[in-house]
């Protein structure tokens, strides 16, 4: 048989630690693969989160730019590696995975780094005072997902570990999307979770935000 050509070599190290499970949930929620086979990307207007992603995967790439719908640029990290891109395929992501996406095989161990990544990419946190009770203090955690069996997945996933069901909800609209939002309790001990580990790679706006509202009611979870 003839020579068929050197074998692709990957730019990514392929191995599960707390910062490779963070960066395959910003893949999961924010990420993009080509139909080509081979390439991947990661858009968003936040820097700081392309950055993470980079040392997250140890990227030597330069931080980029595209055209969005609106006509507006956008930063983005683009790379291509063919034996990333399969490993991705092989755990349940897609070119076409906005619709499609569902159970993402992921270690026990990392499961909430990797939900971490999903946070940072697609999640938000809120908070306000109710005016219908006296001393009310209302704390949400959600993340959402044109995939409801993704999103559906994810509830079962955090149910199963940490006893919280949260509350799913759907919009009513052309494009619809799916939400599962954590209240109050729920949404505290969800936090302490996702973020257990001191020091752990994060969009940083987004836990600040968390231990602002949260100093509100005199709890302080997260320590940097």
């Amino acid at each position: 048989m003839g020579d068929r050509g050197p074998k692709p070599k990957g730019k990514v190290k392929i191995k599960w630690t707390a910062n490779f499970a963070y960066a395959i949930g910003l893949l999961a929620t924010d990420g993009c693969l080509s139909p080509d086979g081979r390439h991947i990307e990661l858009t968003s207007s936040d820097t700081e989160q392309l950055e993470n992603f980079k040392k997250c995967l140890c990227l030597k790439v330069k931080i980029g730019f595209k055209k969005g719908i609106s006509g507006r640029n956008s930063s983005r990290v683009q790379f291509g590696d063919v034996l990333f891109y399969r490993f991705l395929e092989g755990i349940g992501l897609s070119s076409a995975k906005s619709l499609t996406l569902s159970k993402i095989e992921i270690p026990d161990k990392y499961f909430f780094d990797f939900l971490r990544g999903c946070f940072d990419g697609d999640g938000c946190s809120y908070s306000y005072w109710d005016p219908r009770w006296k001393s009310s203090f209302m704390f949400y955690m959600s993340f959402a997902s044109a995939s409801k069996d993704f999103i559906s997945w994810v509830r079962k996933e955090v149910k199963q570990r940490i006893g919280i069901i949260g509350h799913l909800t759907t919009t009513k609209s052309t494009n619809p999307y799916f939400q599962i939002k954590y209240a109050k309790n729920e949404g505290i001990k969800l936090v302490r979770e996702v973020y257990k580990n001191k020091g752990s790679i994060c969009l940083k706006r987004k836990m600040l935000k968390i231990n602002e509202s949260l100093s509100t009611i005199g709890v302080s979870l997260i320590r940097y």
